[in-house]
This record gives structure tokens, sequence and C-alpha cells, in this order.
């Protein structure tokens, strides 16, 4: 664009002010007319001056946008390896130019939602478990021990797992998200997709600074400044940083503060230095600082989700049974409401929470934690002899702390002190080189390279049962049974003195105790249940040392001047060493377990021996773990790869056809509760080393088929690409309502008539089988991928005017389990836990996602123009619970972003204004199972509505409304 020649006098004059005022006006309400908001396929803008270090930071993907006021104009993505423009790449990629993540307010990956169809990123417990998922597919973040789906890379640098991305990232030139398997090139191999992100780098150009300073609702403070200064001819530095502070979303009343608040702080430096033409080299060093308190919950009600029904309205009197009505409607009730409300829950915090950000808390629980996150890297590229080496060290280390009331009410039944012991740290080195050419008269454009990685988590749990527990598990099993009658939750072991003395057999012969001479045992373990307050782990440390290495190759044949052939392939070596060490103080699970295992054996006392023993020693909290060591490691290695046709029948069409076979690495579930169920004691299971192979879970690989065609020209361009992809062994991780449960889910080729949905718990269910737990075997051979993602694809960019730029996405997916599922690769039973998937959508999935951005700015005279941008994301109904329980569906929505503001000539100040989540709707990011919180079994609460019985529900909200004001200037 052509600066327009200044006229101060003009300006100064009232009529110059009164026009002005009058075109803004006329532009404020004509904004209507572009709000048909969306993602940014690549909204492009004039970018600097590139040096071969930015055109060549991403070994997957990276891309230089450039913009015209009519056209839109080639975008460069390096996702081969090489320098490329995006319609010549057949490859499913969204590229965001840094405009497009300014105008719609994204700070971190999560925000990129609004912007890439295919793409949803949520966060659950802690902000360190964020997942991200393409297509549908992606990885529950809860467990470190699985690595994540959809791979994240920050200046070509791999991030250990995408919720590190959940932070503060700098001003950031362009980002990429790849969609599908990535097996072939360099970094980690991911079965889903990756985000590159790529920030921007120092420039030669001249001194440069620029900040901005952000205020806005929940007192929201961002500032964020950065300053470029050229060292010489052939070094230049640039300096980034950010400061955020804002209030929570939450409030906790018990305990006087807010939570999911911000308070974070991000620095980032760098030198450039280029000596020649020939040789570029970038050292970046980083730092990042929080200290916040996340993520609390509330519970889900019959007015957020329907399928719940009564389950949370306290029966009437729980003296009276189960079979008693409840309170409020006459219908059924649950026991288990009545038990936390006793215990001290607000009642209105269960049954009639709605969207209230009202929490419930322990007096005394917290959830604030701390983050540090830092890292160096440099990256070598050399061009000699018309050959280019590509070389990206770098370290990273990650040490994330995060303390919790993890049971989500106000009675103390589960928590993670916020001391330091529950914390999960990376220490991550990695090497990748790469070398590429061409031969043969440009023939053939050559790459090969290696990647190496070595990385060291260690997680650290201090899980305790809270001071409430022991009361809280003792009254759930007194009043959701035969017992009920004696309900008395001001009473030790939640027993009235009449019934202590009626069970204990103390009446006999007159009043004889259910049972018998144990009747006394039976009553001193609830005692000893009663008694387990404040007990679990101190400090359990849970070791990973991951090293693998790859090599690969990647080539493409130009068979003609128009048609491509592109060969890949990756060999993968993984090896990883796992260890562990208990701390435990949870003597009451040790003493119930030498009690009453002799009653297992009997059929009269056998459920109330077993209930007992399973609320004492529920996830394996056991001293008898205190002290003790386990050890394993796995190795494992997998060759990947791709091949590709392409074919441009017109400079303007491409269209492709390829495979592509991915690979995610398996590993071990740091989870102690996964060693063995709770009822055995470890002496009895030949002790924990030897259940340790109990942790691991294999790798899980994909095929992939894709055709697409990309077609651009002048002021529009659009892709599609239509994609199946199969995956075998995919890695699952569900939290049960008591445990984390991870499978590798597979499908069966023969059917299993039945015997992956049937449930040993609901015996007046349709799909009742008292064997269900060794129903749904499937035979080696027959076992086959488990899960299919397919679909359709569309992005399109489109200048329809001066200044008016718009860009449209879609994906229609169908990504579900097949009919018959097994948890295994040697075909094993599923768990029952997760009977609702053969044959469903998969969790966060849904059918229909659409983005829509729009994006005006008018000259408005004297060099002044105006800004009015909005992006919306609409989304049809999909489950949230990895378990595809009824209670965890979400509904579809559709979230709004806009933004206006005023930009003086060369945009040097601008003045925006702007809202996230526009119309505030409300909805979850996910749903889960309250911990502990199920109530006694009926058929008032059974399959198929309620799979979990009466298992409360809580859900992590996303975030509401959100508006403010941003000033900026640069120099």
């Amino acid at each position: 664009k052509k600066k327009k020649k200044k006229k101060p006098d003009i300006r100064k004059t009232k009529s110059f002010r009164r026009e002005m005022t009058m075109r803004l006006t006329a532009y404020l309400l004509s904004a209507a007319t572009i709000a048909i908001a969306t993602p940014a396929l690549a909204q492009n803008n004039t970018p600097e001056p590139s040096s071969p270090a930015t055109q060549t930071t991403s070994p997957t993907a990276e891309a230089s946008v450039t913009q015209d006021d009519s056209t839109i104009t080639d975008i460069v993505v390096t996702a081969q390896g090489r320098a490329q423009a995006l319609a010549d790449v057949p490859v499913a990629i969204s590229a965001i130019s840094a405009e497009t993540l300014q105008n719609s307010g994204a700070n971190d990956i999560r925000q990129l939602n609004q912007l890439a169809p295919s793409l949803l990123v949520s966060s659950t417990g802690s902000e360190a478990n964020g997942s991200a998922r393409i297509r549908g597919i992606g990885t529950v973040g809860d467990n470190p021990g699985l690595e994540s789906s959809v791979a994240v890379f920050i200046d070509g640098v791999y991030r250990s797992r995408s919720g590190i991305g959940l932070t503060e990232l700098g001003e950031i030139d362009r980002i990429e998200v790849l969609r599908g398997p990535q097996g072939t090139l360099g970094g980690r191999n991911s079965s889903a997709g990756l985000i590159s992100i790529i920030s921007k780098a120092p420039s030669f150009d001249r001194i440069s600074a620029g900040g901005e300073a952000t205020y806005g609702n929940y007192d929201f403070y961002r500032f964020a400044g950065n300053i470029n200064v050229p060292l010489g001819e052939t070094i230049a530095a640039r300096v980034d940083g950010v400061y955020v502070k804002r209030d929570g979303f939450y409030r906790d009343f018990t305990n006087n503060t807010d939570v999911n608040d911000r308070d974070r702080y991000f620095l980032r430096g760098q030198l450039l230095f280029e000596p020649n033409s020939d040789i570029s080299l970038r050292l970046i060093g980083d730092y990042t600082k929080r200290n916040e308190k996340c993520c609390a919950a509330t519970y889900v009600d019959r007015s957020v989700n329907q399928t719940i029904g009564n389950l949370n309205e306290p029966l009437a009197s729980v003296n009276a049974g189960l079979g008693s009505p409840n309170a409020s409607n006459g219908g059924a009730g649950n026991n288990i409401v009545n038990v936390i409300r006793d215990l001290g829950q607000p009642l209105n915090l269960v049954n009639r929470p709605g969207y209230s950000r009202d929490i419930s808390v322990s007096p005394g629980r917290s959830f604030d934690g701390s983050t540090k996150d830092w890292g160096v890297s440099g990256q070598l590229d050399w061009n000699f002899g018309g050959t280019k080496l590509t070389s990206i060290t770098a370290y990273r280390d990650y040490d994330s702390d995060q303390g919790s009331d993890t049971d989500y009410s106000r009675v103390d039944i589960l928590y993670r002190a916020a001391n330091g012991d529950s914390a999960r740290r990376f220490r991550t080195f990695t090497q990748e080189v790469r070398l590429n050419g061409s031969l043969f008269d440009e023939k053939l454009d050559w790459l090969v390279g290696g990647f190496f990685a070595n990385e060291k988590l260690r997680v650290l749990d201090n899980l305790r049962f809270g001071r409430d527990y022991g009361r809280f598990a003792t009254c759930r099993l007194i009043s959701g049974g035969a017992l009920a009658q004696f309900y008395a939750p001001g009473s030790a072991g939640c027993i009235t003195p009449t019934g202590r003395a009626v069970l204990s057999n103390a009446l006999a012969p007159a009043v004889n105790s259910p049972f018998g001479a144990a009747g006394a045992t039976i009553v001193r373990a609830l005692d000893t249940l009663d008694a387990i307050n404040d007990k679990g782990s101190t400090r359990d440390i849970y070791n990973q040392n991951s090293r693998n290495w790859a090599l690969f190759t990647h080539n493409i044949f130009h068979v003609t001047s128009t048609l491509d052939l592109t060969l890949g392939v990756r060999y993968t070596n993984e090896r990883k060493k796992f260890n562990a060490a208990f701390t435990n103080d949870n003597t009451g699970c040790v003493a119930n377990q030498q009690a009453l295992t002799p009653f297992l054996s009997n059929a009269g006392l056998a459920a109330v021996a077993g209930g007992i023993i399973g609320l004492s020693c529920q996830g394996n909290s056991t001293s008898e773990l205190n002290g003790v060591r386990i050890n394993s490691q796995r190795k494992e290695d997998q060759f990947t790869g791709t091949g590709i046709l392409s074919w441009k029948p017109i400079d303007d069409l491409l269209v492709y056809a390829s495979y592509s076979r991915g690979y995610k690495a398996g590993g071990f579930n740091l989870d102690r509760s996964a060693l063995k169920l709770p009822t055995f004691s470890f002496a009895s299971q030949g002790g924990a080393q030897a259940l340790v192979g109990a942790l691991q879970f294999a790798p899980e690989t994909v095929n992939s088929f894709e055709i697409g065609a990309k077609y651009g020209t002048g002021p529009f361009s659009l892709s599609v690409a239509a994609f199946r992809q199969d995956f075998k062994n995919f890695q699952l991780n569900t939290f049960d309502g008591s445990v984390f449960i991870v499978q590798n889910i597979n499908g069966c080729s023969s059917s299993l008539n039945g015997g992956d949905r049937d449930q040993s718990k609901f015996a007046a269910a349709g799909n009742f089988n008292a064997a269900a737990g060794t129903t749904g075997a499937c035979q080696s051979g027959d076992v086959g991928y488990g899960v299919r993602a397919q679909g359709v694809e569309l992005e399109a960019s489109l200048v329809p005017a001066r200044d008016v730029r718009v860009s449209l996405g879609a994906t229609f997916t169908d990504t579900a389990y097949r009919e018959n599922l097994v948890g295994t690769g040697a075909g094993a039973p599923l768990n029952q836990s997760l009977r609702k998937l053969p044959g469903q959508r998969l969790s966060n999935s849904a059918d229909i996602v659409t983005t829509a951005a729009a994006s005006w700015t008018p000259q408005i005279g004297g060099g002044y123009s105006a800004l009015f941008y909005a992006d919306t994301r609409m989304t049809s109904d999909y489950n949230t619970g990895s378990d595809l329980f009824p209670q965890k569906e979400q509904d579809g929505y559709a979230i709004v972003n806009a933004r206006i503001g005023l930009r003086t000539p060369d945009e040097k100040f601008s003045l925006e204004f702007w809202a996230q989540n526009l119309t505030n709707v409300n909805y979850a990011q996910v749903a889960f199972n309250s911990p502990f919180q199920e109530g006694g079994t009926s058929a008032a609460f059974q399959d198929p509505q309620y799979p979990g019985s009466r298992q409360l529900f809580s859900q992590f909200l996303a975030e509401p409304r959100t508006y403010g004001a941003t000033i900026r200037a640069r120099f």
C-alpha cells in the first residue's frame, strides 16, 4: 500500500474531526454486515523480509503469508521439509497468520479452536492436562504417561505434551495445523496431527519496537512488548515479553477466593547470526512462570443435561431405603446426595447449579499451582554445493505442580495438597538433522535426516483421603443397601446405636445380626473405615525415561511437469524405562483386608466385606505400598511412511491421493490404581513388582488414506480433503469415578454377540450377565483396527472487495468405534465401564463443525483506517466423556468473537474494543464422574439411561464472555 501524504494542518480542524466521527459511526453501524465470523485459513499480512532461519524454522510446517488488497497470494510452507507454495503441497494444512491470531485474540493454542474447524483443544483438572484433537482424535491429558496424539512444535522444537502449549506464546509469525498422521519427517511421531507455532524472528531492517496494553472484565490486565535491534550487519537481536493477570471465573466462598485465574509472565530472547547468504544461525531462549489456581468444576444438573433426571435429588428418607421417593418431585432419589448434604454439601450447588460458577470446596483445600517452563534452542541452516543442512538442537525444562480439592465437593473426600508434591516434570533434549537438495536436473527433490530425543519425566503424587472420607465412605455403604434403616451420619461408623447393637450381634438371640457370628468383625471393620481420614500418599514418585531415535527420508519425484510422486519412510526406535517409589500411611486398608478377606468366599458376606475393603483401599491406597519400589522397561520399533501422487491439470488446481502410516509410542500408566483391584492385598498377588506389567500399554498405529484438491486464483482459494483413518491399539484413558482406566481399543472382525456391551451390575437390565467380566474376548487373529475416522474438510478464502477478507471452514466427520470391541491387541475383553463405546462416535468429536471469519479494514481518511472483525465456530452435539455416558453429552453451540478498532497512519497506534464468546454461551469442556460419589444400585437407575447407576457428574466449564479494550503502538 502506498502511504498517503500527511496533512497535519487539516487533521487538526473541527470539520475534519466531525467527518471522522460521522464515518466511524457509519462503519460501526454497518459492521453487522461483516460479522459472518470465522477461522482463518490463511488471513494474509505483509511480512517483513525473512531470513533463512525464519523460512525454515519448523521441520514440519511453517508459512510466510503475503497479502494484496484484491488477491490472495501464495502461502509458503515447508510441510514436506522444503519451501513450497501451500497450493502446491498435497497435504491437508490450515495456515493461520499473525494478523488473524491478533484479531481473534488468540494467545495460546486453545484459542485456535475458532480458526481451524478440524481442531479442538480443551483442558481438564489442570492446565498441564490440556488435550488437542484433530479430526476427532486425541489423547485425554490426565495421565502424562500417554503421549499426545497431536504433537506441538514451537520454533521447530517438540513440546513433550500438548498441554504445555496452553500458555502465552509472545508475538507469533504464523501457526500451521497439519491434519492426519505425521510419521515420516523430523520431530516426534504423532498419530492424529501436528500444531507448529513459529515465533517472530529478529530482523536486520532497523531498530523497532512494539507494545500493547489490555484491560478487560474480571479485572483482566495484559501487557506485551517487543524490541528488535540489529547489532551489526550480521547479528540481530529480539526480545519479547508478556505479563497477564486476571481474576478467576469461579468463586470459592468457603475459602474466600476465586479459581481459574491468570497470573503469568513470559520472556523470550533471540539472536540471529547471518555471516553470509548461505549460513544462518538462530538462537532462542524463553522462560515462562505461572502462579495460578486451576481448575475448578461444578455439578451437572438436569437443566444442563436432561438425562440427569433425578440423579441429583436426595431421598426423602434414607432410612426408608432406596425404594423411597425423593424429596422434590416424588420420583426416585439418590442416597449419595443425602450423604454429601448431611456432611456439609450445600444442596443447591448439587441439584440446582445450572451454569453457576459458585463452586464447592472444602475448608482449607486449594487449587493453587505453580509452573515454570524454560528452554533454549539453536537452529543452523547452511547451504553448500546445492545441498542444505538444517540442524535443530534444543533443551526444555518443564515443571508444573497443582493442588486440588479432588472430589469437587464441600465434603473433604479427596485432595492433593498444593505443596509441590503433586507435580509433573519434563526434562527433554532433542536433536534433529536434515539434508536436502535436488538431483537429475531437479527431477528429484530428496531429503534425509535423523531425530533423537531423551525425555525424563517425573510425576509426583500426594493424593490423600480427606478429613471427612471415613464418615463419607461408611455413610455411602450404609445408605446404599439393606442397612439403610441404621443410617446415622452423626454417629461413629454412620450407624445408629441400635444398629450397632444389632449388627454386632450383641442382641442375639433376641435379635440376630444379618451377618451372624461375623457381625462384630464387620462392625469393627466399619469403625476402621470410619477412621480413615487424611490418609494416603505423601509423595509417590513415578519416573519414566524415554529415549527414541529415528532415521527418515522424504523424496519428491517430478515424473512430468504436472505429475509428482512423493515417497517417504521413517524408522523409529523407542525405549522407555520406568520406576516408581511409594509412600502411604493408610493402615486401615491393611487392617480391613486382613480382617475381612476370609469372608470373601462366603456368599452371604462377600458383598459387604468386598464393599468395606474396596472403600478402605480405593485406588490401591494402602500402607502395604509404603517404601515399595517397582521398575520395568519396554522397547519397540516401527516403520512409518507416506506415498502421495499429485497432479496439476492446470496451474491453479492441484489434486492428490495419499497414504500415510502413523504411530504413537506405547508406555506406562503412571497410576498405582492400575496395578490390581483393591480387594486383595499385594502380598496375595505376589507383590507389586510382579504386577508391574499391568501398567503397560501398546503403541497406537494408524493407516490413513486421503484424496484432496486445492484451487487458488486471484481473490479466491479453496481446498477440499476427504479422508479415512483406521486406528489400531487406540490408547484410551477413562476415569470411572474411582480410578483411571487405560486400554488399547481394538476391533474384532467376528461377532462378540454383545459380550462387549454386557454388564454384571444391574440384574434387571437387558444386558445383564453375571459373567460379564469374562465375556467378549476375541481370537488374536481376528483383532484389527478399533477406531475409524472419516470425513470431508473444506476451507476457503475470499477477497470480495478491497479491504474485505472472508475465510470459511467446515469439517464433516464420522469418527467412531467399531461394532465389536476388545481392550487389548491380544483380544482381551473390553472393560465394563466402556460398554457404551461399541459402534458409537468418539468423545469430543462433533459430526459437523463450521468456522467463519470476516474482516473489513476500510480507509477513513487522513491515513486512518478502521477494523471490523468477527469470527465464529459452530459445533454440533457431541459427548465430552471418554466412556460416552449420556450424562456427559454436550448440545451444539456457536461461539462468536468480535473486534472493532481505529488505526492511525501506518498503524503506529491502534485502539481496539473486543469481546470473546460475545453471546456468553455456556457449555462444558469436559464432564466427568464426580470422584467416589456414587449411590446404591437399584432398578430406578440402570442401563441404558444410567450406566453409572446413581453416579453424580461434574463438569469443567468453558470460559464465559470476556470483553475489554487494547491499545497498541509500534515504532
